[in-house]
């Protein structure tokens, strides 16, 4: 079963690039550009006046593998299922994003209501994959993620 889930996120992001990338103004692709992008597209599409956030669970599953994607593109890490979480990815200092949640709760909140992937995805590249942000917390000071 993981393996079967595996190819269908695989072939998400690879819908994702091929359906998104003709459509944005950036060289699309696993990379923070791209994401930035997508978290447009995002509220582009909260914006519209049929909007229903009940009716975007194959979006989310699309561009939830995209944002994972590009996270472990940056970071070196890669897909991991557990039983308690699902799927997330495994960074290289042992924790992992949650990119599918991620891009529900933009859905749900917007990023007027402090949802936004972008955030998520520099704070999983610049910060917790680097080990940068379990120093900051270790020193007392700095900002830390929730």
């Amino acid at each position: 079963m993981d393996e079967q889930e595996l190819q269908r996120i695989e072939a998400n992001v690879s819908l994702a690039i091929d359906q998104l990338g003709p459509l944005s103004d950036v060289t699309f692709g696993l990379n923070q550009e791209s994401v930035e992008w997508v978290e447009g597209f995002i509220e582009r599409q909260r914006s519209r006046p049929d909007f229903d956030p009940e009716q975007v669970g194959g979006l989310i599953g699309v561009l939830g593998s995209f944002l994972g994607a590009c996270i472990a593109a940056a970071t070196g890490g890669g897909w991991h299922r557990s039983d308690d979480d699902g799927w997330g990815v495994l960074l290289p200092d042992g924790s992992r994003a949650f990119p599918f949640a991620k891009v529900r709760k933009q859905f749900r909140d917007g990023v007027e209501g402090g949802e936004s992937i972008a955030s998520f995805y520099r704070i999983a590249v610049d910060f917790i994959a680097t080990g940068k942000l379990r120093e900051t917390r270790e020193g007392g000071a700095g900002p830390h993620a929730t």
